[in-house]
């Protein structure tokens, strides 16, 4: 892709390929909140198309690009191939920011660290960090990697999801203090 790219357009053709790759509409599905929806976004194969992914990096570096951070990533395993795009796509813009993800769950071996992707004698602490999540319902996946970000002594600049199903989220963001941005709504696709 050109780097001369106009955001109106990444939108534009973003929802294209969701609304290929990654939307389902009609059949009855549960939601990682425990909620049931008929509109379903499974993100990770767009994603992890090459066009996809590259738009996705870039939508978001031009959301933050007055923000200082270093650091982009969120909880596995949504925010993985988000922040890896980010992190790939961020020094070609001049502002390399490096890619982090919070386990679930701590693994019973090595570091046993939730948070991972920094280098011995990284940390996150006093550091403004974005936390990304590719589907948002309530919220509260992105708040479990607040969580993790917080314990480590990471300052949360900002959530951003690729797709709010504006189900309350923006509300339970709001109420936690944090600024909340989503690139597209449920609203881009009915």
């Amino acid at each position: 892709m050109p780097l001369d790219r106009s955001p109106e357009a990444d939108r534009a053709r973003l929802i294209e390929i969701i609304k290929t790759r990654s939307f389902q509409q009609g059949r009855e599905v549960k939601l990682a909140s425990g909620r049931t929806s008929t509109f379903y976004f499974n993100m990770k194969p767009t994603v992890l198309d090459a066009q996809g992914g590259w738009i996705i990096a870039n939508l978001i570096l031009d959301q933050i690009e007055k923000e200082k951070v270093r650091w982009i990533g969120g909880l596995e395993m949504g925010a993985v191939p988000i922040a890896s795009a980010v992190a790939a796509v961020s020094p070609l813009r001049g502002r390399p920011i490096s890619a982090f993800f919070v386990r679930k769950q701590v693994k019973d071996h090595g570091t046993r660290s939730l948070v991972e992707g920094l280098a011995p004698g990284e940390s996150l602490k006093g550091e403004p960090v974005i936390i990304v999540e590719d589907v948002t319902t309530t919220g509260g996946s992105a708040l479990k990697a607040v969580e993790a970000v917080r314990a480590e002594g990471g300052e949360i600049a900002r959530v951003i999801t690729l797709v709010d199903r504006l189900e309350g989220a923006e509300e339970a963001f709001r109420a936690a203090g944090l600024r909340f941005t989503p690139l597209l709504t449920l609203d881009d696709f009915r």
